[in-house]
């Protein structure tokens, strides 16, 4: 049974996978704190009510039997604010993403066999796929 298991870890990348997540969660961590703790108070002087986050078009209020004020509001502040950190970090994503992986290489030189039209490589003398030889 133990056996069976690491075949299945080592054979279904489940492993990869796991460590992927837990990378992933650490990188959101840190972009979320360059986000919160570097890029927000900047662009926070920038808009007119400062703490932007909190800002919501409130619906209703009314009192509990404590007396505590109960207000019904949509937070569009705090929906921006989840926005503009997804869009940061998908693009800190894509970046990281462009600079680690190794470029594709370009396409070899082919050209279209005239009889079957199948795409063969430009060198080739006879097509694989209907045998006409080509010219």
């Amino acid at each position: 049974m133990l056996n069976e298991f690491k075949a299945f870890l080592t054979k279904s990348n489940a492993i990869a996978l796991a460590i992927g997540v837990i990378i992933g969660a650490a990188t959101g961590k840190v972009v979320s704190a360059v986000v919160d703790d570097l890029l927000m108070p900047v662009i926070g002087t920038v808009m007119p009510a400062g703490d932007w986050r909190s800002a919501q078009v409130v619906l209703s209020q009314s009192k509990d039997a404590a007396g505590q004020i109960t207000t019904n509001a949509i937070k569009y502040g705090h929906f921006l604010g989840a926005l503009v950190d997804f869009v940061i970090i998908a693009l800190i994503v894509f970046l990281l993403t462009k600079a680690l992986l190794p470029k594709e290489a370009p396409a070899a030189p082919s050209k279209i066999c005239p009889e079957c039209l199948e795409p063969i490589p430009a060198a080739a003398k006879k097509c694989r796929a209907c045998c006409s030889t080509i010219a």
